[in-house]
């Protein structure tokens, strides 16, 4: 009887799933390290460092998310990850290259006809994850160049700013 609750509550939530639209994604997160420090002094605290593998299909696009600490740092061991920036703009990253997912900014990783695998590693406050699925957004300010002109209105994450002043501050303070 409890097998058959079970089965019943399964098909129940994947039909649920199914018709609020809820995206599956079959990426595979592969952790192969954590480690805490007892004090990192950039976050003026405990840290703790993540190592992990990500693997993700051929043409599968992920979800819009964020990074916290100091971003990820981030290794294409196969195929070729395309990164979509939140403010438009992407940037291709074939096997063999590097690159550091700045802290905070909202992005989504594609991959091309060939399934990808990345190495990254992580640094962030302790208690905090090191990724967070987010809306499609724009930001934050990744510096004040950013902000100039009319730059500072085309940013949403995690606010909006009333004027170049204000995302300037921002883009300094964090705040």
């Amino acid at each position: 009887m409890r097998t058959t609750f079970l089965k019943r509550a399964i098909v129940a939530g994947l039909g649920a799933a199914v018709l609020v639209g809820v995206t599956v994604y079959a990426a595979t997160s592969v952790i192969s390290g954590v480690g805490a420090m007892a004090h990192f002094e950039p976050f003026d605290g405990p840290a703790t460092m993540t190592a992990r593998s990500l693997f993700i299909d051929a043409n599968e696009v992920l979800s819009w998310h964020q990074h916290a600490g100091i971003g990820a740092l981030t290794i294409v061991k196969t195929g070729t990850l395309t990164v979509e920036d939140g403010c438009g703009g992407e940037v291709v990253y074939p096997q063999g290259t590097a690159f550091i997912e700045p802290p905070g900014r909202v992005h989504r990783g594609k991959a091309g006809a060939v399934a990808v695998e990345t190495v990254q590693t992580f640094l962030v406050p302790a208690g905090l994850a090191f990724s967070v699925n987010v809306p499609q957004a724009c930001g934050p300010p990744l510096g004040v160049d950013e902000c100039k002109g009319n730059g500072w209105s085309a940013f949403t994450y995690p606010r909006t700013f009333s004027n170049q002043g204000d995302c300037v501050q921002y883009a300094i303070t964090g705040r």
